[in-house]
């Protein structure tokens, strides 16, 4: 495989190169087109229904296809809907139980955390909730790369977005706000009242970037998520830094659990056993009781509340951004970059009334999203505007998924692969609260740059990982990937039609590029498969026999998987 790979990795660094001024690899995005066709509710055949689990869900699989194919878009996705995921914190705390037995100092890890989520994004059946936490995660935004992130912790908060992926945006909001983990990330937790004598004043990090990450933005918006503009023509700022230091107000006196809270347990002392997971409770004493005007709403000064924290959220969830920002924010993680403004703007219509009345209904949001016809027209893949980067670590999913890989341990042992020379992105990892991405990151000295079009995932895109991805492909693919190959694939069902390139090609079309490979890429795969020669039978070559189509196989999905069609989701 080294002349393929040197081959597909000179493939791979063109998309990296489009960030120093060669935007060939990412001729997708250019003007965008609206599509108003009508969407049916049956996908007209497999690789429809590929193209919609490959937004959806983590990757798709035969069996989903199928599903998918028999029961239609709509049935499918009420029983996602109703699907239930299995607990990140039962499964870590189960792990630390099994450790001890041989370890009584054993302690949990950001590895424990790891394993839960690729068994879950891998072998969930609640596909489209796994793949809500992991849209979630990037939006509201906590880090495992924060020592003051623990691991239990940071499985429960991932089992809270789980929970309220389609439940409310509000419940969500106040879940998000109350997490202890949230508290020790943005520092809110223990956050203090304002004291003019010593000059304290309550932190503002958590009311900073709940404003400007999770539900408002910068600058205010029209329901389809342009600009909105004054009349000079200038953006018009949300909010202004009264509004946080007012509202940061609001988020003082909350810390940790306790079932007897007391001075001692508000500073973190004689904490139970289940601070890290359970909401932050309100602590009276701590909580600024002065007059607090926020985005146009006043509270006024009085006895310390917890209803100040109410007010706040509905203020907040009140705003007319949410809608375009919500929407916006979820389209690119899992549909397209660069969504239109009708797009945009037909999800910012169900998030503010889902039909009965309710706003903040993200199962409807999802729905709206998922069966737009902007996100179900199969034609607008190879009009310019649309598409997004696969995020490395559904692309490794992807794989697990489609070639039914599966664990030898049965504890998916893959470690971190944040390491820019790995896949340069973990699970629940960001380098910070801005996400691995900004969603409105444009990279410069582009095509993409000159017609002011986003790429997010392509922040994160330079040589260094475009080759580190080519190397961990290779070895994931080859042998395995996890702590001794623990994850690894026979391939089966590709072993099995290994013999007819065509036929093997066919399959890497519709489990990863969904019926839209190119002539050119399908031509060189064939090619370099019918390159490795599958030997006549004879009394004793059986094994070479074997070999020739294992190998077969392995190279059509590797170049496959480090093509630039396969690289950009469209």
């Amino acid at each position: 495989m080294k002349t393929l790979r040197a081959c597909a990795l000179s493939a791979l660094l063109l998309v990296g190169l489009t960030s120093c001024g060669d935007g060939g690899a990412f001729a997708i995005f250019g003007d965008t087109r609206e599509s108003t066709t009508p969407v049916e509710n049956n996908p007209e055949n497999a690789a429809a229904a590929a193209r919609f689990l490959t937004q959806a869900t983590f990757g798709p699989t035969d069996n989903d296809i199928k599903t998918v194919t028999a029961k239609g878009y709509d049935a499918w996705l009420d029983g996602e809907f109703n699907a239930v995921s299995s607990s990140h914190l039962a499964y870590v705390d189960n792990r630390l139980a099994q450790m001890l037995l041989t370890n009584p100092s054993a302690s949990l890890s950001a590895n424990q955390f790891y394993e839960s989520y690729w068994l879950y994004a891998s072998t969930g059946r609640a596909q489209l909730r796994e793949r809500m936490k992991l849209a979630l995660s990037e939006i509201f935004v906590i880090s495992l790369v924060d020592s003051a992130v623990d691991t239990r912790g940071a499985a429960s908060y991932y089992d809270m977005l789980g929970t309220n992926a389609f439940g409310n945006y509000r419940t969500l909001l106040e879940q998000v706000a109350l997490h202890p983990m949230m508290g020790r990330y943005l520092t809110h937790l223990a956050n203090q009242k304002e004291d003019t004598a010593s000059g304290r004043k309550p932190d503002e990090n958590f009311a900073r970037e709940v404003l400007q990450l999770m539900s408002i933005g910068t600058y205010q918006l029209n329901a389809d998520g342009t600009l909105r503009r004054d009349g000079a023509g200038a953006t018009i700022p949300t909010y202004t830094s009264d509004d946080i230091s007012n509202l940061a107000k609001v988020f003082t006196g909350y810390s940790y659990y306790s079932p007897t809270p007391t001075n001692t347990t508000f500073f973190g002392g004689s904490r139970n056993v289940d601070a890290y997971v359970r909401p932050m409770i309100f602590y009276a004493n701590y909580h600024s009781v002065t007059a607090k005007t926020f985005l146009g709403t006043t509270i006024p000064a009085g006895a310390a509340s917890a209803n100040d924290l109410t007010t706040a959220l509905d203020t907040i969830f009140n705003h007319p951004n949410v809608p375009p920002f919500m929407c916006q924010r979820l389209i690119q993680r899992l549909v397209t970059s660069n969504p239109t403004p009708a797009y945009v703007g037909r999800c910012s219509a169900v998030f503010s009334n889902n039909g009965a009345g309710v706003r903040g209904d993200l199962r409807a949001v999802t729905k709206a999203i998922l069966m737009d016809p902007e996100a179900r027209n199969a034609s607008l893949a190879s009009t310019p505007g649309y598409g997004k980067v696969r995020e490395p670590i559904i692309r490794l999913t992807n794989w697990i998924r489609a070639f039914g890989a599966t664990s030898v341990s049965g504890g998916y042992l893959i470690t971190s692969t944040s390491a820019n020379t790995s896949l340069g992105q973990s699970p629940l990892t960001s380098p910070s609260v801005f996400n691995f991405y900004r969603p409105g990151y444009i990279p410069p000295n582009t095509r993409l740059g000159a017609q002011s079009l986003t790429a997010p995932e392509f922040q994160i895109v330079d040589e260094v990982t475009v080759a580190g991805y080519a190397n961990t492909m290779q070895t994931a693919i080859g042998t395995g990937i996890g702590s001794g190959s623990d994850v690894r694939s026979a391939y089966v069902n590709e072993v099995a039609i290994a013999a007819d390139a065509n036929t093997l090609v066919d399959r890497m079309d519709r489990m990863l590029l969904y019926g839209q490979m190119s002539p050119a890429l399908r031509s060189r795969i064939i090619e370099s498969v019918n390159s490795i020669v599958i030997p006549a039978p004879t009394a004793n070559n059986a094994a070479t026999i074997a070999t020739a189509k294992l190998n077969r196989a392995k190279l059509a999905i590797y170049m496959t998987m480090v093509s630039p069609e396969y690289l950009v989701q469209r």
